[in-house]
């Protein structure tokens, strides 16, 4: 036997040539999947190529060589000879005292070499182990240029080359096998030998004659039973060519989407980009169609589409944040007290570190993350269901709470003037808001839905009471529907508690009193936690008409559902058991990363800078905040330094305030003194004129 070898690439034993794809080994190489066997499949054996088959299925090599292979760590690695054929990798380990080497080729005819020149025989007992190429996937390593792993479904194989090019011979061997595999599969994979068949009947003959009968009878009845294996062969073929037909297409648009997602990765580590402050760069998710979506495993919040008024290409809104380019340092509180001393407590700027990347505004419209409630009560009642309108309006107030569980950090003071609008097409939902005044603090908020309209003002007043913080809202929300009916309340009292010691959390306690201005309304309770509360955030209460008759009972826990049912079938075992209760609302999953904010899936895409969004933003809008905006992208020291500067802006607030300023879109109702939305910001937007907009934001002089 003539053998030949090069280094790197390796030699071919018999001489034969065979075209193998052009191989780049600079190229980042994704974990290549085959198809699951079926089953009961054997392994894999040697098939001949029909004539259908391509040329290249034709004249598949065979390919040798040695690797070290990763044992375990008293060990270390080990040389193996592998073996690649038919797309299936086998190992066996080297003869003690001596190596091993190629089988002659007239047993299985032409061998290519990888590696050094390795002479002698190799083991004839049974191999180490087996990989089967169809079922397995395999990649680069990327610290390392001589390895490569190889995983299977049931174990992974640590290998290592003598050279760079031996890694890329390897890698690019095999590539070969599992498309020289691939395309066997489809032009050829199922055969049934006619001669089993025959041999099959031999016995069946024999017993016939043994009855007696005669040769033309005996020759039907076995032409009848091959007639019918035959059909049955042929319908069992189809049926597995579908099969691979099939998964062919499965595997098609999985690559597509794993491609599209890897794509949408690079897009998410960019930051964003503000022409007023800094160099931030647009961030956002794109999204091709709806089955990469699905197949990435990534929660997709809300997808807007193109309409007439905005011809912004279809996007995917994001489902993290982008990582942080610095390491947050630890903050302590005691520290930032001791060094506040002797200060004027007005000028004392807490560090970045306590907020999250969302202002109050933003806040507001988290409110309203379960709007389809909205949306559902509409429809009762329009089909008269007065009763079941109220429920749902009554799991809306509740389910605005939702979201504070596990929130430790508070959003950022919004300066006056300061907007933010979202416009989520996909929920069918317009928000606006605005801080409308300093002192007090007012946030008044706008909302268009299907068939409903929800705006309100808020004012919060706090007491500190050594460990914790209690914080009264003071304000009035609206709900009123196209058919005219209204439903206004107020929100419940909040605590913040663990403020010096141990771990912050929120309670939220108090009566809330749902009025409605026609047949219904409905009083909900939430119950003060305390040490021995079995059933903590438990909501408790009851719907009534005009006369005082209940007509409903509501329970449920204000941070994971709500229930109701009539009184007459309704038992409370406790919060967790019910009987005889219907699901009003439940809480969404959680967002996939979260991160130390605990932000819910909904408030991670509430700063992103859309595609073509920044454009069309007034320079009050919240997202071009930049200490907001540097916090989000994880720029800590640009976040407090922006914190500062702005902060002292903010105290000129005041002044602005008692010089005359008014808010530009809201304005304060004379009877009730509430705000209300006086129209006109979308069709500014729409125009695209801010004119008279202050730029809230940038430089100025304290002069």
């Amino acid at each position: 036997m003539t053998q030949s070898t090069s280094g790197g690439g390796g030699g071919r034993v018999n001489g034969r040539g065979h075209g193998y794809g052009h191989y780049h080994h600079h190229s980042a190489l994704c974990c290549l999947s085959g198809a699951p066997p079926l089953p009961g499949d054997a392994p894999p054996t040697p098939e001949p190529a029909t004539a259908a088959a391509p040329a290249q299925a034709q004249g598949a090599v065979a390919v040798e060589g040695v690797l070290h292979k990763w044992t375990n760590y008293g060990r270390g690695w080990r040389e193996r000879w592998f073996s690649l054929r038919d797309g299936v990798l086998s190992y066996s380990k080297i003869r003690a005292g001596g190596v091993a080497g190629a089988r002659p080729p007239e047993e299985d005819g032409e061998v290519r070499l990888i590696g050094a020149r390795i002479s002698g025989t190799r083991r004839t007992d049974k191999p180490a182990g087996v990989v089967y190429l169809k079922v397995s996937a395999f990649r680069e390593s990327k610290s390392d240029d001589k390895r490569f792993y190889i995983f299977s479904p049931t174990k992974t194989l640590h290998l290592k080359t003598d050279s760079k090019d031996d890694r890329v011979a390897w890698i690019e061997a095999l590539i070969v096998a599992r498309s020289v595999y691939s395309l066997r599969a489809l032009s050829g994979r199922v055969t049934f030998v006619q001669s089993d068949e025959s041999i099959s009947t031999v016995r069946l003959r024999d017993r016939m004659h043994q009855e007696g009968l005669n040769e033309n009878l005996i020759e039907e009845c076995e032409q009848i039973i091959l007639s019918e294996f035959s059909s049955y062969r042929k319908q069992l073929k189809r049926r597995y060519e579908d099969y691979l037909s099939l998964f062919g297409s499965c595997r098609h648009h999985f690559e597509e989407g794993k491609d599209e997602n890897i794509e949408q990765e690079a897009l998410t580590r960019n930051g964003f980009s503000s022409s007023r402050h800094g160099n931030f760069s647009d961030h956002f998710i794109g999204s091709e169609n709806s089955s990469s979506a699905m197949l990435s495993g990534q929660a997709v919040v809300g997808t807007q589409k193109q309409d007439s008024n905005n011809m912004s290409p279809q996007f995917r809104r994001r489902t993290k944040l982008p990582e942080p380019t610095e390491k947050e340092k630890g903050i302590s509180l005691w520290s930032i007290i001791k060094d506040s001393v002797g200060k004027d407590l007005t000028r004392v700027c807490l560090p970045v570190y306590f907020n999250e990347p969302l202002s109050s505004l933003q806040k507001c419209f988290e409110d309203l993350e379960y709007s389809y409630l909205l949306d559902q009560a509409y429809q009762y009642g329009k089909m008269g269901n007065s009763l079941m309108r109220i429920l749902k309006v009554a799991a809306f107030a509740v389910s605005g709470y939702a979201s504070s569980v596990a929130r430790p950090c508070k959003p950022f003071n919004p300066l006056l003037g300061e907007t933010y609008e979202a416009d989520y097409q996909d929920r069918g939902v317009r928000f606006f808001a605005e801080k409308v005044s300093h002192h007090p603090m007012l946030i008044a908020c706008h909302c268009e839905g299907k068939g409903w309209k929800f705006w309100g003002d808020s004012n919060l007043k706090s007491k500190f009471w050594g460990q914790s913080i209690q914080v009264d809202p003071v304000g009035i929300l609206t709900v009123e529907f196209d058919d005219g009916e209204t439903f206004q309340w107020s929100k419940v009292t909040t605590t913040i508690h663990n403020l010096i010691l141990g771990k912050l959390y929120c309670s939220h306690h108090g009566t809330m009193h749902i009025k409605g201005n026609r047949q219904y309304s409905c009083k909900l309770k939430f119950k003060e936690p305390s040490l021995l509360d079995r059933n903590p955030h438990l909501v408790q209460g009851f719907v009534e008409d005009n006369v005082g008759n209940k007509a409903s009972f509501l329970i449920g826990k204000w941070d994971e559902s709500m229930y109701y049912s009539n009184l007459d079938t309704f038992r409370v075992k406790s919060a967790n058991q019910l009987q005889g209760a219907s699901l009003l609302w439940e809480k969404n999953k959680p967002a996939p990363d979260p991160t130390r904010y605990n932000l819910s899936s909904l408030a991670i895409t509430l700063n992103e800078l859309t595609p073509g969004l920044q454009e069309k933003l007034p320079p009050t809008d919240s997202r071009l905040r930049p200490d907001q905006r540097h916090l989000e992208n994880g720029e800590y020291e640009k976040a407090n330094a922006e914190k500062l500067r702005l902060e002292r802006r903010q105290r000129m607030s005041t002044k602005l305030q008692d010089n005359g300023w008014k808010p530009r879109w809201f304005e304060q109702d004379s009877e009730d003194g509430t705000y209300r939305y006086k129209g006109g910001y979308w069709e500014t937007r729409e125009a695209g004129g801010w004119d008279g907009c202050l730029d809230i934001f940038g430089e100025f002089s304290e002069t």
